[in-house]
């Protein structure tokens, strides 16, 4: 650019040059006139080039560029190469979506690519063979036209994308479908979509094997427990050499009672449709029940306290939520030990109710919180063994707050104890009019 700066400066000086040499000459008429014609001639040079270059932009193409003269020279040899350029580029990423577009559709999940308007640019083989698509007719059109499951709409409208949710396919409902929209670039959204009828299915035998499972041994089990306890109540018909042993299936016939019930427990949770009845649940209430089962467990071992909010209700399911703090209280109890203190408390905290367990004991590592809530996970199972947990408590806590919209916060640091807490939402809330805090 500078060049074609110097040469334009040169040119006009060798203009001015000449007319002055003319005006010597002749006179300043003349040299005027030279002058002008000069400038004319060089603007109408510019002019033209303009027009070819603008003749151009119109049907771009590298083999009818015109070459130009002059300064128009460099000009168009930079728009060439710069037009090579981007010719390469083109060609480049044309190549690289195509190579994008093969893997994509030799996945095995549907792929949908939506625009910022949630509109269709693009999908695989698999999309339109789950979702009923056709990429030909489809292109450009609302994926809520297409898609027009309710749960989906909402899904997409609620931009909440951090979990899947699943379908039942509408062209066959013996397939469930789980699909997910990542967003990515400018507003545009990933939808995948996967067929999980198998693994549905799968899951369902499972629940269905530990409920009936469970369910046949909790008759034989009950039989057995009845029979150890008759007998041990029987003075005199059991040797005091064998005492020991009879205690002993005695205890591990009531702590598989307690697993076998968690079990039906859990799958009942599990295998349930339908959601929490709205009972107004006093809350305050409750957890003096929770409290006198807490002392009885305890047994004068640790020290109990509950601070709650009388005038704050709950609606939900009263044997759930009995069952849910139950367990928080129960494991706190186990693995805090003696002369510990517990402490429970129920309050609202920004707009949501709070329900926390507050424990001195063992505490928990880092490492484990994340799986305290899988089934039978356990951070030592020797010591679950002796405190008699079967590591179903907090897997059953998850599932019924989850079932009250609810979530569970877990707090804890080795050695100096544990909180636990149930995060409800406000729209469970409720307050009592005539109420009085303590």
């Amino acid at each position: 650019m500078q060049d074609i700066r110097w040469r334009a400066f040169w040119l006009a000086l060798s203009l001015v040059f000449v007319c002055l040499i003319t005006w010597a000459v002749t006179d300043a008429i003349t040299a005027l006139v030279l002058f002008g014609l000069g400038v004319i001639a060089y603007l109408a040079g510019h002019l033209y080039w303009l027009h070819q270059l603008l003749q151009w932009f119109r049907h771009p193409d590298l083999s009818t560029m015109p070459l130009g003269k002059g300064i128009w020279e460099e000009v168009f040899a930079a728009i060439y190469h710069q037009q090579r350029r981007y010719s390469r580029s083109q060609t480049q990423l044309s190549s690289a979506l195509d190579r994008f577009r093969h893997a994509a559709s030799a996945l095995p999940d549907g792929v949908v690519l939506l625009d910022s308007s949630d509109k269709i640019e693009w999908c695989n083989t698999m999309a339109e063979s789950q979702l009923g698509l056709t990429l030909s007719q489809d292109h450009a059109q609302p994926i809520s036209y297409l898609v027009r499951h309710t749960d989906f709409i909402h899904y997409l409208r609620d931009q909440e994308y951090s979990e899947p949710i699943k379908l039942k396919s509408w062209r066959n409902p013996e397939i469930t479908l789980e699909i997910q929209l990542v967003p990515f670039g400018a507003n545009q959204k990933l939808l995948i979509c996967r067929d999980i009828s198998q693994l549905e299915k799968l899951e369902h035998m499972r629940r269905d094997f530990i409920a009936n499972v469970s369910h046949e041994l909790r008759t034989p089990l009950t039989v057995v427990g009845g029979f150890l306890e008759t007998l041990m109540d029987m003075d005199g018909k059991i040797p005091e050499e064998f005492r020991n042993y009879f205690n002993l299936m005695q205890e591990q016939t009531a702590r598989m009672r307690h697993l076998v019930e968690d079990l039906l427990t859990l799958s009942q949770l599990e295998n349930s449709q339908t959601v929490p009845q709205d009972t107004e649940i006093d809350v305050a209430t409750l957890l003096a029940t929770v409290m006198n089962e807490a002392r009885s467990l305890s047994n004068g071992r640790h020290r109990l306290s509950l601070e709650s909010d009388p005038g704050l209700c709950l609606t939900g399911s009263p044997d759930e939520l009995h069952s849910a703090f139950g367990n928080l209280v129960s494991n706190a109890i186990r693995y805090t030990p003696e002369g510990g203190e517990i402490t429970m408390s129920w309050k609202q905290r920004d707009q949501e109710g709070v329900f926390s367990v507050k424990d001195t004991g063992i505490g928990i590592e880092q490492q484990h919180i994340d799986r305290l809530t899988e089934r039978f996970y356990r951070v030592d199972r020797s010591r679950s063994r002796e405190t008699g947990g079967t590591g179903l408590g907090l897997s059953i806590v998850k599932h019924i707050l989850t079932r009250h919209q609810a979530r569970l916060e877990i707090q804890s640091e080795p050695g100096k104890g544990s909180t636990f807490t149930a995060v409800f939402p406000k729209a469970r809330l409720v307050h009592k009019q005539s109420a009085l805090f303590h």
